[in-house]
């Protein structure tokens, strides 16, 4: 059937204006990937082995927190049983949690998105920082009884020590940021963890880059990373590193990679990792990595640990009975007593 010329023309309109488009987007800087993307597949096919390495719930006592749908979930599970449980259903909750620890008082202090809060064993609420409109809190740790360091996304972006007792803010410092637009402060930063020198470790999800700052925000070493969600200092002086979606890395401070996990061989094996989110190196040397993903059809697991040698040891699944902890941010292993608050930032400890 012959074009009418209305046709033509239109065609020609509209080529130009694909070519147009794609020149743009050519010549415009390629931009870092958002923090914290989430993946939400409707696949229904299986996203982990019918059968799973390890003693399930069993395997190690911990403490896990995780989000979704604004709810905020954490709990405890020891010897193989749920031991406690904690969940925000308020319809007016929002934000997710990206870090939590359990404190050795029993205490459980939290980072959601939209604030901070400290609760005690039986729920109460002792101590709570809201983040003030335009930012965003995703990460903290406790400095002894009295103190909880924290960052703060905005613009500017924001380090603070905070003394839980009193309410003042003892030190505050601004942190280089990439994105400082209303919709780029998300994913600034999501993990931050002092260091045995009491030194901060920071890691800069857009500008790409591990920085460690002193007490009065003074860089005192950084190492340009192609990407990364979470960066913590080990024992032995050298950095975890979790890059979302290819592998979780040690790295020693020249930026050589000593110790390395490839997402790629879990997927070898059958098992399909959403977004590896925090990492912890155990005392027996394995290393315990989580995978946020949702619920989908049940057979993903939340978190999974790895020998030395890169064997899988242990994977966790838990959607539905005895226990649904749903999806999985963070995973502390209280197999030992430890106190994670027992830090120092400078002269505060």
């Amino acid at each position: 059937m012959k074009k009418s010329p209305l046709f033509h023309l239109a065609a020609v309109v509209w080529l130009s204006a694909a070519a147009g488009l794609i020149a743009q987007e050519a010549a415009a800087p390629p931009q870092p990937p958002p923090g914290n993307v989430r993946i939400v597949t409707t696949d229904s096919t299986r996203a982990a082995p019918e059968v799973l390495p390890g003693q399930g719930l069993a395997q190690h006592d911990f403490f896990y927190a995780g989000e979704g749908d604004g709810h905020h979930r954490m709990f405890i599970v020891r010897r193989g049983k749920l031991d406690w449980s904690y969940e925000n259903t308020d319809p007016q909750s929002k934000g997710e949690i990206s870090d939590a620890m359990l404190l050795s008082n029993g205490h459980v202090l939290f980072a959601h998105q939209f604030g901070v809060t400290e609760i005690t064993a039986d729920k109460k609420v002792v101590w709570n920082y809201d983040a003030p409109p335009g930012t965003e809190i995703h990460t903290a740790q406790a400095i002894g009884r009295e103190h909880v360091v924290f960052i703060r996304n905005g613009n500017p972006a924001k380090c603070l020590v905070v003394n839980t007792i009193s309410g003042a803010t003892e030190k505050e410092f601004a942190l280089p940021a990439g994105n400082t637009n209303a919709n780029g402060i998300h994913g600034q930063f999501r993990h931050a963890r002092l260091t045995a020198a009491g030194t901060l470790l920071v890691g800069h999800m857009d500008l790409r880059k591990v920085c460690e700052y002193d007490a009065n925000g003074k860089e005192v070493w950084s190492l340009a990373v192609p990407d990364l969600w979470m960066a913590a200092p080990l024992d032995n002086g050298n950095i975890l590193m979790t890059r979302e979606r290819t592998a979780v890395q040690e790295l020693d401070r020249k930026g050589q990679v000593v110790w390395e996990f490839p997402r790629a061989a879990l997927t070898a094996l059958g098992y399909r990792i959403s977004g590896m989110q925090t990492a912890s190196r155990l005392a027996n040397g394995d290393t315990l990595i989580n995978n946020w993903c949702s619920k989908g059809n049940g057979t993903a697991i939340q978190a999974f640990e790895v020998g030395a040698d890169k064997k899988l040891v242990w994977a966790l699944r838990a959607w539905g009975d005895p226990v649904d902890l749903g999806p999985s941010t963070t995973l502390q292993v209280l197999d030992a007593s430890s106190a994670p608050e027992k830090v120092k930032f400078g002269e505060i400890e």
